[in-house]
Formats: C-alpha cells, structure tokens, sequence
C-alpha cells in the first residue's frame, strides 16, 4: 500500500474489510450497531450482541452509563444505585465537602452507612432512554435556494416542534442533537437524577498520584477513581435532594471482573465523548497547530506557574486552588501533547493528500458544480478569519478563565448588559450573589493579582494589536495590577456585594467607577466590537461549508466507516488491550503495577507521596483476590480505543460486558486523536478494575461496599 493510500485510510477512518488489525477507532451511536460495526466488534473478540449494547425494550448496558454532571461519564456497578467514575469528574465535590481541618482531597472520604453519604449541590446524572433519528422531520422544508439563515430558522423551528411532540414520561425530556454538522439530527429521551451524593473517595495520593507531571503520560499509575450513588423517589423516579429518598434501582448495572486483562483482549468504552474535529481541512489543522494552540499554551502556562508557587508554600491555597488549577493544567497540557501529535503523524500532510484525492473524485463523479470550490473557498476562509480567530482565543484565556477579577467582573458586565427591566435585574442579581459566594470560597487576590500581571502582559504583547483594547496598549502591567487589586471590590465576596446593594440605577452607577470593573468592561466592548462580529460571521460561513464537505465526503466514499464527530452524546468506541512504540526503540508494555508506584515514591511531595497503608500492603503483598496472575497488583492499563474529554469515568468493558476497568485519561503522544487519530500512538488510559477494588476492600476497609458489587470470573465461567 503507498503512502498516500495509506493516509487517505488514516484520515477518512476507512476499514472496508474486518480483519483484527485493521481497527481504526471511532465514535459510534448505540442503536446503530447493526451490520458494519457489529461485523468488526466480533472480529475484534466481542462475545455479545448489540441488542445487549443498545435496546428500548429490555435492559442493556446503555442503562448503566449516565452523563455525569454534564462534563463526565458514570457507571452504575450495583442494584443499590452505587456509582463509579473519576476521581477528577468528582474532585469539586470532595473539595466542596473539604477544609483544613477535615481534608477529603489529603485523607480521602468513606462513607461507613448510607446515612453517613454526602448530599452535593447541582450534581446530577443523565440516563439516555431512547435514541430515534429524526432527521427527515428537522430537514423538513428546508429548499436548496435557502439563505444559510432561512435554513437554521426552519431547522429550529422544527427542532422544537419535534422536542415538544415526540412521546415521553413527564419526569423525562427530549433533547435532539445534530450529527456530521447538521446532515443527521438524533433525538435522545432522558432522565435526569438530582440527588446524587458522595460515597467513598481515595486520598489525592492515590487519586491523583502522579497529578500534573504524569497527567497525559504512560506508564501511568493513578487510582483515578471516586464513588457516588444515586437517590431517587419512592417511584425510583428522579427527586430532588430529600432525606426520604432511596437508593436508585437500576435497569442495569455492571458486573466487576476479578479476571483481568491480556494484550489483545477485546475493550469497548461507554460514554459521553465531548468534542471532537475529525473532518477538518489541512487548512484548520494549520492554523490549530501554528497559531491558536500556542496562544493558549502561553497564558496557562503563565497562570500556572505563578499559580503553583503560592500552592506549594500555602495548605490552606492548595485545598482553594486545588481543582481550578487541575482544570486549567489538563487542557494546556493536552494542547501541548495534541501539537506534537500532529506534527509527528504530519497531519497536515496527510489531510492535503487527502484533499486531493476528494478533488479527483469529485471530478470523476462529476460533481464539480457541488463540490469543486470546496477547498478553494475554505483556503480563503481560514486566511480571512486567522487573526480574528487569533484574537478571540487570546480574550478568552486572559479575560474569561485565568484571571479570576475578570471572570468576576464579566459576570456583572452581562448583568449590566441584559438589562430589561427592575425585576428582571433584581431576579438575576439574587442569583447571581447566590452563585458567587462558592466563586469566592476558592478565590485568594494576592494569587489572582500576581496571575494578572502574568497574563495581563503576556495577552498585551501577544494578542493582535489591531484587536486590542487601548488601555492595554503600551501598559505598565505591574501598575495598573496594583491599583486594581487595592482599589477594586472584585477582590472580595464582601465587596463583590457591596457593589450589587441598591437598585440598577445605583448599581450600575457605582459599576462604572470601579477599576476593575471598568477593565472587564473595557476588554469586553472591545472584544465585542472589533472581534466577535467579523469572526461570528465567517465562522457560520465556514460551519456551513464544512457541512457540506461532510456531505461530500458521505456522498463520495459511501464504503468508508465515517463516524459523527462527538458531541457530548452517548457514544461506544471499541479496539484491544495493547501497547505502543512512541519513539525508536521505545514500546511501553500495556500494564501497570503497584511497583511501578514505589518506583515513583518521593516522601512528602505532592504529585509522588505515597500513604503509609499502601506502603505495608505493598510490602506484605497483601492483595487479597485482586492481583494478577503473575502474583503483582495491576493498577492502569492502555488500549485503542478512541476517547476524547467526556470519556472521563466511562466503563472500560470487556467482551462479555463486564466491568474491567474506568477510563481516565489518554498517552501524550496520542491527544491530537481530536483532530487525527493514528492507530499507532494513539491509546486511551484505564484504571484497572482490580486496583479500585483492592483500594475499596484492602486500604479502605470499605468491605461493605464490595458486598454490593457483583464480581465475576468470566475468563473461568465461575462467580463469587
């Protein structure tokens, strides 16, 4: 096969065939399994059917697995509603429930009884109940000569006509989602569970061992693991927080294998994928890779290090900073794995020679009059929309997410800005004071003035000049930090209220002569005036493009297995326990062990500490019935299948469906697996079920736990 047959295959995702190495990722909607996919599981090892994935009328997996909080996905693991899935997609919970004085995140969390389980504000758990493709109802109408606006009008009226008129319970909702950018509209039935509280949680030692320095890395060795369990109503119906509520029966729940994983055993991932830019032209990839990711590389990378200093040297700012700074780290880390990614698969390259055989074929099918200025048109696009692009991303991580006086502040410019009337402003300002004080709970003005400065600077120097606010031009950072942060009521809960008493007249008034807030407003207009608009419209042209580059692409290769980009809908990936070679000479075997934790042991450090409980197990290689059969204790492992933000906490499967692990993470190499996913680097990481419940039973001593759980030997047939 030459090199640009072979890439064609890599970026279009083609397997026409099912021989076991031809897997080449994907994302793929439940309930439609049947014939390609089904075919290839099979050849892959899989041991059930897709009516055991996927089915309306009896119980099946996709019961098992709801949205968790909106951002993360879960497992249901026993008929008591108890539920599994990251440490890290639970950590703002644990921190919640925190303090100096009882530290969750330091000495971790067990719930001894149900009534010892911890209520959580605002946590809550999606089940799909029905997955239904609508799209000839919402393409309904729509007429070839439509303006792009006349098409989205038609298409949201018919969206909510279709939301409203479709057949569901009163407790569940319809929510319709667009697929291969809009050329495919699915509707999902939900329901939506409220009370959902904190069972059992490890200490950060073993939750996120490793933390920052091993985040996107293999070998890996984090117990990356948190347990919740859902509460319902009397009717096992979902209910707001009540003491009088029960533990939650599910249609399903997962089995735990005590048996293990082996290269090569078949693995299928469960959850809510978040984002993903597969079918992007070499054009997009360019500007990621040149422009936008490096901007955004560079203010976290300011934040973080000025945010870690004042950790490292203060408990108290660790337990504040704790789940913010992990937040901001994960992504500015991916950013930097997904670049290299891209260059070392050339992705760029690999997408021209795609290109051009898309343009071969389009003139060969005679489609030129659809499809022949498709690539011209976006080589104009991307170039007209670089620096507003540019300008955009630079705006948002300096005024909107690492400096927190600015997020503060923005809140109150979009308070001032929809202003409609005194009781709506009054309705919004109540809730705005209500959301805030958790806001500044975790906030600190010396750690956010010296962000400031950090960022501040960097976004003056960097960001488009033509773009940027004049205030910010030829500034002297330090001093305008300082006199905001001394003179601005941003910096305190106490403040941000005194600026909010009164009515919006006075409110309003007394906005305008705070500096911080006269910043915030003067970034924003700028931003909103010489930024978003030009930007807003050549990015819906361009989304109107790539839709019918979608479009083509279906049209053109009708023998290639093209999945929907994600979209934060329930997805299966599915591939093999397997290692990889990320550089020459290198191959990273697929398991790892307890050992390799010792390995990594560096006494009172914050990312590498070990618990001293953990040490004398390990010693007394006290493991119970969860080590491997080579007498050693498994904690992660790797595999191929594809898994993007929104995979956190989703069920590793095996060929049976059952439990074997929980997805947490991918390798560095491979996290450009967003834009290009390249079967050789790209690896998804899992916590291996063993390990969590080795921590559960043998650390813990949460045994009771464990007698909820249904543990099984499918490799021997037998079940304890």
């Amino acid at each position: 096969m030459n090199r640009r047959i072979k890439n064609l295959f890599k970026a279009l995702v083609l397997c026409v065939a099912f021989p076991i190495y031809a897997q080449q990722g994907g994302m793929w909607i439940p309930s439609l399994l049947e014939g390609m996919n089904a075919t290839e599981m099979e050849s892959l090892g899989m041991k059930m059917s897709v009516k055991d994935i996927y089915d309306v009328n009896e119980s099946s997996l996709k019961d098992a697995v709801p949205h968790f909080n909106g951002g993360c996905t879960s497992e249901v693991i026993s008929p008591e509603g108890l539920l599994l899935t990251n440490h890290h997609c639970g950590y703002g919970q644990i921190q919640a429930h925190s303090s100096v004085e009882n530290n969750y995140l330091e000495n971790g969390f067990w719930a001894k009884t149900k009534n010892e389980e911890l209520a959580n504000n605002d946590l809550e758990v999606t089940f799909i109940v029905k997955i239904e493709d609508v799209t000839p109802q919402i393409l309904a109408g729509i007429e070839p000569n439509d303006s792009e606006s006349e098409k989205q009008g038609k298409i949201q009226y018919n969206i909510a006509q279709t939301t409203s008129n479709f057949a569901k319970e009163n407790w569940q909702e319809n929510k319709i989602r667009s697929f291969y950018e809009g050329n495919q509209y699915i509707l999902f039935v939900t329901e939506t569970f409220k009370d959902v509280r904190l069972v059992g949680a490890p200490p950060s030692s073993i939750g996120k061992f490793g933390s920052d320095t091993d985040n996107w890395v293999w070998p890996r060795h984090t117990g990356d693991f948190a347990l919740f369990r859902i509460y319902a109503d009397k009717n096992n119906r979902p209910a707001s927080y009540s003491k009088d509520n029960v533990p939650y029966t599910p249609k399903h729940f997962l089995p735990i294998s005590l048996d293990g994983v082996a290269e090569d055993d078949f693995t299928m991932v469960f959850g809510y994928p978040g984002r993903t830019q597969e079918y992007l032209p070499s054009f997009a990839v360019e500007q990621i890779l040149n422009d936008l990711n490096p901007a955004k590389i560079g203010i976290r990378d300011v934040a973080l290090k000025v945010t870690n200093e004042f950790m490292r040297n203060d408990e108290a700012i660790k337990i504040q900073y704790a789940s913010k700074y992990a937040g901001i780290a994960n992504y500015w880390k991916k950013w930097i794995g997904e670049s290299q990614g891209l260059e070392k698969s050339n992705t760029v390259g690999a997408k021209k020679e795609f290109e051009a055989d898309f343009s071969k074929r389009v003139q060969e099918k005679g489609k030129e009059a659809e499809y022949g200025t498709l690539l011209s048109s976006f080589d104009e696009l991307y170039t007209e929309i670089a620096p507003y692009a540019l300008a955009r991303d630079f705006y948002m991580e300096a005024g909107l997410r690492n400096v927190e006086l600015l997020v503060a502040g923005y809140r109150l410019y979009q308070l001032e800005r929809s202003f409609k009337g005194e009781q709506s402003f009054n309705d919004r300002k109540e809730n705005l004071l209500a959301s805030m004080e958790s806001f500044y709970k975790n906030y600190n003005s010396k750690v956010d003035e010296s962000v400031f400065e950090a960022v501040i600077g960097l976004y003056a120097k960097k960001s488009p000049s033509e773009f940027l606010a004049p205030n910010l031009t030829n500034v002297d950072v330090s001093k305008l930090g300082t006199n905001i942060y001394k003179e601005s009521k941003l910096t305190s809960f106490e403040g941000f209220k005194e600026l909010l008493k009164g009515d919006s007249k006075a409110v309003f008034k007394r906005l305008q002569k705070d500096p911080g807030y006269a910043l915030t407003k003067t970034m924003a207009e700028n931003y909103l005036q010489k930024v978003q608009p030009e930007y807003d419209r050549l990015n819906t042209e361009i989304e109107a493009l790539q839709r019918t580059y979608m479009k083509a692409q279906l049209e053109l290769y009708p023998d290639a297995r093209i999945f929907p980009d994600a979209n934060s809908t329930l997805r299966i990936t599915y591939g093999k326990v397997k290692g990889y070679a990320p550089k020459d000479a290198v191959y990273y075997e697929p398991v790892t062990y307890l050992e390799g934790i010792m390995e990594k042991y560096v006494p009172n450090d914050y990312e590498f500490d070990v618990n001293q409980k953990l040490i004398d197990l390990y010693k007394n290689k006290d493991y119970g019935i969860y080590a491997d059969t080579n007498g050693k204790l498994p904690v992660n492992f790797i595999g191929t299948n594809h898994t993007t933000g929104g995979n956190s906490g989703s069920p590793a499967i095996d060929a049976s469906g059952n439990l074997i692990g929980l997805n947490f993470d991918r390798v560095w190499e491979g996290t450009m697996s967003d834009i290009y996913y390249d079967p050789e680097i790209c690896r998804n990481i899992m916590v291996d079920a063993r390990y969590i419940l080795f921590i559960i039973d043998k650390f813990a001593n949460a045994s009771h736990l464990i007698e909820e759980m249904k543990l099984v030997h499918p490799k021997k047939t037998t079940t304890k």
